[in-house]
């Protein structure tokens, strides 16, 4: 069964001593799009994360799965367990903004805000291993051999294809 939020949110705080940060800054999408995708993957196991975010069909998909490689390697470098990261902290805070004008009609002119973001991730070690298991090590599923192939018996020939090879 899934856990609740409140219980992976206090996973993740227990064991938030180390973490691995990232900042990517003056993108140039609006933080409102980038929020409804990083909201897919708050408090995710990395490897979830990554494979939701390449699924997503999103610009800022891509920013935040280049953030997330980003940390993952920075973790890596802090010593950190890759089977254990969970993405604890991420945010997309407000960048400049540049204003440009739309001419309209009767001599009037439109303020256009083009915003820019700041993405800040950071993933720290959960409690236990994400890791995915391979497929020797799950129960229930076993493996396919060349011999098991060869058992299979050739589908039986219908009258009808008999009688068009005469």
């Amino acid at each position: 069964m899934a856990k609740s939020k409140t219980a992976v949110e206090a996973e993740v705080k227990a064991v938030e001593k180390k973490a691995a940060k990232v900042v990517l800054k003056y993108l140039r999408i609006s933080p409102r799009k980038v929020r409804a995708v990083l909201d897919a993957i708050r408090h995710k196991p990395v490897h979830k994360a990554s494979a939701i975010l390449k699924t997503l069909n999103k610009k800022a998909a891509g920013f935040a799965d280049k953030a997330l490689k980003s940390a993952v390697a920075n973790a890596k470098v802090l010593g950190m367990d890759e089977g254990r990261l969970v993405v604890a902290d991420v945010r997309a805070d407000g960048g400049p903004v540049f204003k440009r004008f739309m001419s309209r009609s009767m001599g009037r002119a439109d303020r256009l805000l083009k915003r820019t973001t700041h993405l800040s991730l950071s993933v720290s070690e959960g409690a236990r291993s994400f890791a995915e298991a391979t497929p020797e090590e799950k129960p229930g599923k076993e493996k396919v051999t060349a011999t098991s192939t060869a058992k299979k018996k050739a589908p039986a020939k219908s009258k009808k294809s008999a009688a068009s090879a005469k």
